[in-house]
């Protein structure tokens, strides 16, 4: 429960002095950076005063404490008031805030995640992070379940009009809704004002109503009055049975002032540039807030003093529970050992040489196979799909566990709907969550669905893994609109994107049969500071790789490419991923029967295969040797290996509706074009 109740709670006249303290800092840090967005952050200000000063528990010495509860910012426009509040819990200096979104500071324009900082989630795209908190929400019950009371934290949500408006708040509250996230709390910060217009102009909807059709529990305040939010929360906080929405109406740019002391609150234009070019009066208005126009960056004495005696409850509360924690470890060594294994981010032992493929069958089906081994050697594994389990092969993993309900949250399985971005989004919150390694699957086409979240997860540097099935036209019958083209092309390139610790910013395994799948699963699993794509096919594939000691192969995959057949000084280098890699072996048995001598080379991950030494790329790549690529995506996509001294087969259309053989046939993926397409090259 809170630490604050209805006999000691803190005054109003207190805590409406710590909200004005919140909005002048917002409104100082943004003028002086001549950017930034004002209104929203001075109205958002009261609702995240009363949860840091009473509600939320943490531990202010060890940020990553795993039991803390955890607040999720949706709207990363109103990075003010976040910063502004942590700075009064003392994770900002005034220097951090004077310092808003200039080079090398610890306050961008949206706020990154710094879990040492109390920011929990990147933010900034409209939706998403609400969304997160859903996940880390399902995560939280997931690790209530397993271990009971020790791990019982609440996860707190802040959207804006903007995040309900985004398709995504429909995945995100209807799931919620149906899993009964009774631990997950969301503020919609309802001041009806967006960017450009009044909320007016372009909705008319029932949020209430919406959120209670999705078996959500609904109350309506004055956004700005302390009492009703605190009475809100108690409220919430009692709920048992669903997920609280508190729809706060709150004023845009609350206390704003012109220069003849007339109201400015409420306007559009205070949205997103300074109050001074919005047309209100700065001085004025800190003035009338209780602050000093002349040095506006200071923490009021009664303000400080609230926040050190929160801080030092908070530091009892959690002694209290490292007490708890410590005597539950004493009783369940066995239990412990596990939760602190989960939390630590580490790669679980698993023995991958247990794993035993048959041959000459799909990749989807290989990683099926992979994923019934890991359902059943992984604890905190949880795998989603997003309406395909059986088709994507995610069911491998579903078939050793169940999924999870509003009244089992013991499965490790999360049926997601016909949702893919929701679906990401919630899996990258389990991530974000800690504790849980997530995986989701969908046909790969769909990726396009998930794009946002894919770009998210690789900025915050999430290690979650998208498996991606149907790689290519051989999806077949189903015709153009399920065939992707010119996705691999475009998830590729976040490889060659680097996150700012100067990584590849994805990993991205495209692999060429079913051997090569367990070894891009365990690429995967390894991966423990990006997220992993898994590129897999419909149809099966002639296994390539079996002529290969287990060693070689491994060390070719973690590599990212690899020599799978070398003649003796070869005149031409053949390369490819995915099932082409199997085509390009077709066509080197024609080739060399006419003593033509290659090498052909498999490349699951370009990006991976850069990070290697020259010397191991030359030997895999031979300098002054043609090269011929085959890709089903677009030629670009293997441009950067093949380069200007050779040439590549790909597609450069949409695909068609046929059984997938005929496409082979029609679209030139076959042993004797590619014996044609080499003759030429040479």
């Amino acid at each position: 429960m809170p630490q604050t109740n209805q006999n000691n709670m803190n005054t109003t006249s207190l805590m409406n002095r710590a909200a004005d303290n919140i909005r002048i800092l917002a409104a100082a840090m943004v003028e002086k950076a001549n950017s930034g967005h004002p209104g929203g952050a001075m109205g958002g200000a009261d609702f995240i005063n009363v949860l840091f000063s009473e509600f939320l528990e943490y531990d202010p010495e060890n940020p990553s404490w795993e039991a803390r509860d955890r607040f999720f910012l949706d709207p990363g426009h109103m990075s003010p008031m976040l910063y502004a509040q942590l700075c009064l819990t003392g994770k900002f200096t005034m220097d951090d805030l004077m310092n808003l979104r200039q080079w090398g500071s610890v306050t961008p324009g949206h706020p990154e995640r710094c879990v040492e900082r109390g920011i929990e989630n990147t933010s900034g795209p409209l939706g998403q992070g609400h969304t997160f908190a859903v996940g880390a929400a399902i995560a939280a019950k997931w690790m209530n379940t397993r271990f009971g009371a020790i791990h019982n934290p609440t996860i707190y949500a802040f959207i804006s009009d903007g995040g309900i408006q985004e398709e995504i708040s429909q995945g995100a509250g209807r799931l919620a809704g149906h899993l009964g996230l009774n631990n997950l709390i969301m503020f919609y910060d309802s001041n009806r004002i967006q960017l450009s217009t009044g909320c007016e102009e372009v909705t008319s909807e029932d949020v209430a109503q919406k959120y209670e059709a999705w078996g959500w529990y609904v109350q309506e305040i004055p956004g700005n009055d302390p009492d009703a939010i605190r009475d809100a929360l108690l409220h919430a906080k009692e709920e048992s049975r669903r997920p609280s929405l508190i729809i706060g109406h709150t004023t845009m740019g609350k206390g704003c002032l012109t220069e003849d002391e007339q109201s400015f609150e409420n306007k559009c234009s205070t949205h997103g540039q300074p109050l001074s070019k919005a047309g209100a009066s700065i001085a004025k208005t800190i003035a009338h807030l209780g602050g000093n126009p002349d040095d506006p960056f200071q923490i009021f004495p009664e303000v400080k003093q609230l926040y050190d005696e929160r801080a030092a409850a908070l530091r009892e509360l959690a002694n209290r529970r490292y007490n708890a924690f410590y005597l539950w470890q004493q009783a369940n060594p066995t239990q412990a050992a596990e939760y602190e294994a989960f939390f630590s981010g580490e790669t679980p032992c698993i023995d991958w040489s247990k794993i035993q493929q048959k041959a000459n069958t799909s990749t989807r089906a290989a990683s099926a196979t992979v994923l019934s081994y890991l359902a059943e050697n992984v604890g905190n594994m949880i795998v989603s799909s997003a309406d395909l389990s059986n088709s994507d092969k995610t069911d491998g993993f579903l078939k050793k566990t169940h999924a999870l309900t509003r009244n089992d949250f013991s499965g490790q399985f999360l049926q997601a709907g016909v949702s893919e971005l929701t679906m990401a989004c919630v899996c990258i919150g389990m991530s974000l969550h800690g504790g849980i390694i997530p995986a989701c699957g969908t046909f790969f086409v769909f990726s396009d669905y998930m794009k946002p979240a894919v770009r998210m997860a690789a900025l915050m540097q999430v290690p979650i893994i998208f498996i991606w099935s149907h790689d290519a036209f051989r999806v077949g019958e189903d015709g153009p609109t399920h065939e992707p083209i010119e996705q691999e092309a475009q998830i590729r390139l976040m490889e060659k994107l680097k996150n700012h610790n100067g990584q590849n910013s994805m990993l991205v395994l495209r692999p060429a049969d079913a051997e090569e799948t367990t070894l891009a699963w365990r690429a995967a699993l390894e991966n423990t500071t990006t997220p992993t794509g898994l590129i897999l096919s419909r149809q099966d594939i002639t296994s390539v790789t079996t002529q290969l000691e287990p060693q070689e192969l491994a060390e070719g995959v973690r590599k990212g490419a690899y020599i799978v057949h070398r003649d003796d000084n070869p005149q031409v280098v053949l390369l490819a991923s995915g099932s082409e890699v199997a085509t390009l072996m077709a066509g080197a048995e024609l080739l060399r029967k006419e003593g033509v001598r290659l090498q052909v080379v498999s490349v699951p991950s370009e990006g991976r295969f850069r990070q290697q030494d020259i010397d191991y790329q030359n030997n895999v790549l031979p300098q002054g040797i043609k090269r011929f690529g085959l890709t089903a995506g677009l030629p670009c996509t293997l441009e950067g290996l093949v380069g200007e001294n050779g040439c590549i087969w790909g597609l450069e259309s949409f695909g068609f509706s046929a059984p997938y053989k005929v496409l082979d046939e029609k679209l030139g993926f076959t042993a004797e074009n590619v014996y044609q397409q080499v003759k030429s090259l040479l």
